[in-house]
Order: C-alpha cells, then sequence, then structure tokens
C-alpha cells in the first residue's frame, strides 16, 4: 500500500501490485492542505508605532517581527519559512530564495537592525511566507523626527559621521564601508538596479566628498562617470545613501577663471562636456564649507572645477597644468586634513610610485597648486603597483591621527587600509 497526497479532506486508496496480484486497498487519512495565510506583527523600541521616537531619521533602530502561521480547519500549518521587508512598497513577491529574504528564529522572531532613511512619516512593509506558499503582509508606520545636531563629515554617503569607503561586489551593487572598519561587512549597501545603467557599478568611477546645500541630509552627493561619456550623473543624497530618488544631469562648466580666480576665455581645448574625462575625482571643498569640487585628467592635464552647483552647470573651471604629463598617473583625493589642508595623490601605474601633492593656501586665502606642474615629483611610498593593487583609493582620516589615510583593493579582492601609506592592514575578502 503505498500513500497518496491528494488536496482535499477525506480518505483515499492506493493499490500495490505484488507478484501480479492486487493487493486489498486500505484507506489512510489525507490531512486538509494548508491554505491559511501566515501573519507577522512589528515593533520598534526605538521608533513607537505611536511615538515619540528615541532616535532620530538617518539613525538605525531595531524593529522585532514576530510572525506565526495559524494552523488551517482540521489540518496543519506548514510553518513560516522566511519574511522580506524594505521601506514602502515591496514589489512581486520573489519567495525565500529571493534577495533580501530573512528566515525566523525558533520562535518565529527576526529582530532587525534598519537605518531609517527618511524624516517625518515612514512606513516599514513586511511579507511573511509559510512554506506551503501562503503570503501575509503588513505595514508599520511610524514618525523620524529630524535630527537637530546631524552629523557633517566629508566623506559620509549614509550619514553616519564616519567617511566611506566604496567598492561594487561580485553582483555589481556599492557597497559603503567604513573609514575605520575592521572587516569588511559594509554598513549599507546600493543595489546594482540604481547604477545609470541599471546593471551595476563596476564600470563607472564615482566620486564623492561634499554636498550640496540645498538639501539634507549633510551627507555626500554622487558624481557618477563612464570613461568616453559626455554625460555625468549627479545622484543628490536625500535619503542617507540609499539614492532611492533618480539621477540629474551634472552640466559642464560654462566659465573658466585663472590662477587668480579672473574670469578668461577657455582654452581651446576646454570640452563642452565631459567626454575627455579620463578621470574624476572629488578634490574637496576649496572655498570652505562643503560644496564639492572636482579634478578631471583630461588630455594628459589636470582641471579643477568648482565654485557652483553642477545640476546648473555655475562651477567655474581652471587648468591646473599645461604639460600633459599626467597619462599614465591614477588620481586620489584624500580630501582636507585636520587643519584643513588640501592635497592632491597619485599611482603612477608604470613604477608603483605613490606620490603626494601639496596644495596649500596662500595669504590671499586661494590655493597653490604650483606642486601638480610636475606629476614625477613628490614621491612618498613604492611598491603599489597595479599588478598588486588594482584600485587605490583614500576617503580621509581612517585612524584618527588627523591625517588623511590610503585604502587598495588587492588583485584577489581584499580590502587594505593605511596609516597614511604605510602599515597595511587586511581587512579581509570583499564580498
Amino acid at each position: 500500500m503505498t500513500l497518496r497526497h491528494t488536496r482535499r479532506l477525506g480518505w483515499s486508496a492506493a493499490a500495490t501490485v505484488v507478484a501480479g496480484l492486487i493487493a486489498a486497498p486500505a484507506a489512510v487519512a489525507d490531512t486538509a492542505p494548508d491554505t491559511t495565510s501566515p501573519t507577522v506583527t512589528v515593533s520598534s523600541p526605538d521608533f513607537p508605532a505611536g511615538g515619540p521616537a528615541t532616535r532620530y531619521a538617518g539613525q538605525k533602530g531595531t524593529f522585532v517581527l514576530r510572525t506565526a502561521d495559524p494552523a488551517p480547519p482540521g489540518g496543519t500549518a506548514s510553518g513560516v519559512a522566511c519574511v522580506r521587508y524594505g521601506w514602502d512598497y515591496l514589489g512581486v513577491s520573489s519567495g525565500c530564495d529571493g534577495p533580501g529574504a530573512v528566515r525566523p528564529d525558533g520562535d518565529g522572531t527576526v529582530t532587525l537592525n534598519l537605518q531609517v532613511l527618511n524624516w517625518g512619516t515612514n512606513t516599514l512593509t513586511v511579507e511573511v511566507t509559510d512554506h506551503a506558499g501562503n503570503v501575509g503582509r503588513a505595514g508599520y508606520t511610524f514618525y523620524a523626527p529630524s535630527n537637530p545636531n546631524p552629523p557633517r563629515t566629508l566623506g559620509d554617503v549614509d550619514g553616519d559621521g564616519v567617511a566611506d569607503i566604496l567598492v561594487p561586489d561580485a553582483q555589481g551593487n556599492l557597497q559603503y564601508i567604513g573609514v575605520n572598519a575592521t572587516g569588511t561587512v559594509p554598513g549599507s549597501t546600493v543595489r546594482a538596479a540604481v547604477a545609470p545603467d541599471r546593471t551595476g557599478w563596476a564600470s563607472y568611477q564615482v566620486a564623492h566628498r561634499g554636498w550640496s546645500n540645498d538639501h539634507a541630509p549633510s551627507a555626500d552627493d554622487f558624481f557618477v562617470h563612464k570613461p568616453g561619456q559626455g554625460y555625468l550623473y549627479l545622484y543628490r543624497n536625500v535619503d542617507y545613501g540609499s539614492f532611492g530618488q533618480t539621477w540629474t544631469g551634472a552640466d559642464r562648466s560654462t566659465e573658466c577663471v585663472d590662477d587668480t580666480a579672473t574670469v578668461v576665455a577657455c582654452p581651446a581645448d576646454f570640452a563642452k562636456d565631459w567626454s575627455k574625462a579620463d578621470q574624476l575625482v572629488a578634490f574637496g571643498p576649496v572655498d570652505g564649507g562643503t560644496e564639492p569640487s572636482l579634478v578631471t585628467l583630461e588630455g594628459g592635464n589636470l582641471w579643477l572645477h568648482s565654485g557652483g552647483d553642477f545640476a546648473y552647470g555655475y562651477q567655474q573651471a581652471r587648468k591646473l597644468t599645461t604639460s600633459g604629463a599626467w597619462t599614465g598617473y591614477d588620481l586620489i583625493a584624500p580630501g582636507p586634513d585636520a587643519a584643513g589642508d588640501l592635497a592632491l595623490w597619485a599611482r603612477d601605474r608604470a613604477t608603483g610610485e605613490l606620490h603626494a601633492y601639496p596644495v596649500p593656501k596662500k595669504a590671499d586665502g586661494t590655493l597653490d597648486f604650483s606642486a601638480l606642474a610636475d606629476p614625477s615629483g613628490h614621491v612618498v611610498a613604492t611598491g603599489f603597483t597595479t599588478a598588486a593593487y588594482p584600485t587605490l583609493g583614500s576617503s580621509g582620516d581612517g585612524d584618527g591621527d588627523g591625517r588623511p589615510d590610503l585604502w587598495a583593493v588587492t588583485a584577489d579582492r581584499h580590502l587594505m587600509t593605511f596609516g597614511g601609506w604605510s602599515a597595511p592592514k587586511d581587512l579581509g575578502a570583499l564580498g
């Protein structure tokens, strides 16, 4: 006798053929299929539904999901399989094998530590699925007040007050790892679908250091460029690095200045779009404040773009070098040190030498870019070959000594941090 599953409550029989004879059928009990939807409730000690919240928008809070799977009449519950969650809209269910699915503890509880992305009213949407495929949903709505004293840290993307290292993962998502991290687990991740081509971030240069004052929070905007393209994408950071809103374009400068900040006719090799920008780094605010500025490498020379809102092309362009000798160098922008002094770093791809060019302030308050005239000078370290370190960058001061620090990704995708450009630390493999 064999047991056959049926989709009804009752009795069924199955016969077994034994030595050419049909054995007598025997009655077997079927149970009712589980067609009852599971349930989930949400609570938060940090952002209670009825208020008041004990934390601010941009900060992380604890959210407790309690699931249950009621048994159908006359049957047995299949049990909760997983939950999915997200802010506002979850989209079409992708089941327990899809991205973002979390399996509950033995008591049906899931505890989440989530960053709240918007001040004002927020809704956390939760979907729970049982082993029979039934789905239940719940929404948890709460109010997150605005932080009256938000952190203002150049290089910080997610608004936690710590500058971030940005590196793509193997799936094309963009990972945020704090510059003071001791491992490679990202604090936040931006999905590959948010990139300009909706497929991933790996083929783009992403520059960030500073933000426009026409939006909150006080966290870096993104400048995103693919070499050879005339378009520069500007992502306004209005949601603590989630970038749920679409990008806009960063217009090319229409006005050029000389080293005295006097408006002059743009040189003949000044491009009308961003297509000649082989490299692009966020240099740091050149006039104080938080407005970003960019340094680009175009035709072997360096250009500074600063002094206005890129969304409208209000920034001015200044040609910093004329030798054409910068081809073959990887630009690195470390940002200001504790005293506010800026610099530009570069790696010679042919030799692996690391150069650090000071950009001090002159007596009149303008910046002195004379160290950039000869890229072969100001060597501070060796051994940073492209074979050993395909990617080099700096996100500012990671060890708290007031001086910017280098970071690198090795050929086998390990993240390395340095004290300045020495004392390397292997934080482990990247995802």
